[in-house]
């Protein structure tokens, strides 16, 4: 959305360059100024920080944490989905997390903990998904460690997007690693190296393995944001070796629509062949604040796995600074399957 804004680098609101997490301060007060349909936004004072609806739980301690920025992140939701004769309704709780950072003299030290919901036999527990130190010199160059999303193509906040979920992006799908970067005007390039995604490496369960990501996004203009990708990933006990290249462009060919789309092609090791990924996102804001969007997203077929066919289409709703309302529908079509799925996902996003 921020594209139609004129704003083309996840950096310029958050604190992480590969996109979402905590809001700087200059983020915080853009959003009021630029998304919500209701705001008071207040200037940011000479040091950046923001205060009133913007600050930390609305500016409700002050300054009392001096350089430490916090947020808290709750994002409970309702899902039902069916398929058929089946149908199934539920509400879990998408996003209860607690982040924090602190920048100065061109460190970023960044960390985050929340509710990870129970899964399968496991119970909910306490949960810590990010948490890195990053350096950035005065000429540009960066050099991250820690936990982290590798940076590779659109990061879309829809984690279950065809070009996150099935080329390996998805929510838990974090690395431990070591991120090397090229900051300018107008290009960002971010490499990572990593011995493997860090639920692998945490649980021991035969899934580590090494892997590179490298993500270069030119700037023409601020509206227009051309990306390139790869990605390698060394075959493990649980996968085959496995690789992606792809291609994306956002533009903004007018003052309230934004268009990112993202092709790349998914090869596998071991005869799993090639798959082709294709994921589009169109957003319009019908009114300040009330943003619709429509998503074809497409992943074709190999031996092993089959085509799928996905139509997402819904509305962004940003009545108030850091209230998101996010309604979704969508419709999956799988090759060799006579129904489709279909899925209606709403969620309430308060970022205090």
């Amino acid at each position: 959305m921020f594209l139609s804004k004129q704003y083309n680098r996840c950096s310029s609101c958050h604190y992480s360059a590969s996109g979402g997490g905590l809001l700087t301060p200059y983020g915080r007060s853009l959003s009021g100024q630029e998304l919500s349909t209701t705001r008071r936004a207040s200037t940011p004072a000479a040091d950046g920080t923001v205060s009133g609806e913007e600050a930390f739980l609305y500016d409700t301690l002050g300054n009392a944490l001096g350089p430490v920025q916090l947020g808290i992140s709750l994002r409970p939701s309702y899902l039902h989905y069916e398929s058929g004769s089946f149908s199934d309704s539920r509400n879990p709780m998408m996003n209860a997390d607690v982040r924090g950072a602190y920048r100065g003299h061109g460190w970023t030290v960044y960390g985050e903990a929340g509710r990870m919901p129970a899964i399968g036999t496991e119970d909910a527990k306490v949960y810590s998904r990010e948490h890195w130190v990053s350096y950035e010199g005065t000429h540009g160059i960066g050099i991250k460690a820690g936990r982290y999303m590798p940076a590779y193509g659109i990061y879309f906040s829809d984690h279950t997007a065809f070009n996150r979920n099935d080329l390996g992006f998805d929510k838990y799908d974090q690395v431990y690693g070591l991120e090397v970067s090229h900051t300018s005007e107008r290009s960002q390039l971010q490499v990572s190296l990593s011995p493997g995604r860090a639920e692998s490496i945490v649980n021991d369960d035969g899934g580590a393995g090494f892997n590179t990501t490298g993500r270069l996004q030119v700037d023409f203009g601020p509206k227009i944001a051309v990306v390139g990708s790869g990605l390698y990933r060394n075959a493990t006990d649980l996968e085959a070796r496995h690789g992606a290249t792809g291609g994306a462009l956002g533009i903004a060919p007018w003052k309230r629509v934004s268009i990112w789309t993202e092709g790349d092609a998914y090869m596998r090791g071991s005869g799993g062949g090639t798959a082709f990924v294709f994921v589009n996102e169109t957003s319009v804001e019908a009114f300040r604040g009330i943003w619709l969007k429509v998503s074809p997203q497409g992943r074709t077929g190999t031996d092993l796995y089959p085509g799928v066919f996905r139509w997402n289409v819904g509305a962004n709703l940003l009545p108030r600074t850091h209230v998101n309302v996010s309604l979704d529908f969508y419709h999956e079509k799988t090759e060799g399957t006579v129904d489709p799925l279909k899925t209606f996902l709403a969620q309430l996003h308060l970022y205090l």
